[in-house]
């Protein structure tokens, strides 16, 4: 079994999670014939992105309440190589946290559901001025306590 990226808090509820699929394109694949390394961090937002439209915390929800999300750290383990016109699918997986900031976890699964990669992104939340929230700011808590009595 594989060591979990983030630490399991307790009493956290259910991990959020969305897939979205894709094919990958040829400006995407490199030399070896393989997708780059550097493209995977774009596989990374393409979910981000979808999760947070799903749930209401997409970066205009949270930019429209004073938050801004930059990422603090990004961490991918490759597994296997994908190919040019490949399907993948992208499992972005959002983890609980009381802290100020967001925890997302990555699965990329081939379309024989194959795991090519894995990783996760740790966003901060920040003011307009760029100063960390020292607690969680109303939106994004507002959302957590939702979150954590199962209304989400």
């Amino acid at each position: 079994m594989k060591k979990p990226y983030f630490k399991e808090v307790k009493d956290a509820p259910k991990p959020l999670n969305t897939i979205v699929k894709t094919v990958t394109r040829f400006e995407e694949i490199d030399a070896m014939g393989i997708a780059w390394h550097g493209r995977f961090a774009s596989y990374f937002e393409d979910a981000r992105v979808s999760l947070g439209e799903k749930f209401k915390i997409g970066y205009f929800d949270l930019f429209d309440n004073g938050i801004l999300a930059p990422l603090k750290k990004i961490h991918i383990d490759f597994k296997t190589p994908i190919f040019f016109r490949e399907e993948i699918s992208i499992e972005c997986i959002l983890h609980y946290t009381q802290a100020s900031k967001i925890l997302t976890e990555y699965i990329i699964k081939k379309q024989d559901n194959t795991i090519a990669a894995t990783g996760y992104v740790i966003q901060m939340l920040l003011n307009p001025d760029y100063e960390l929230f020292l607690t969680q700011p109303k939106y994004y808590k507002n959302f957590c306590e939702m979150w954590k009595k199962g209304e989400i």
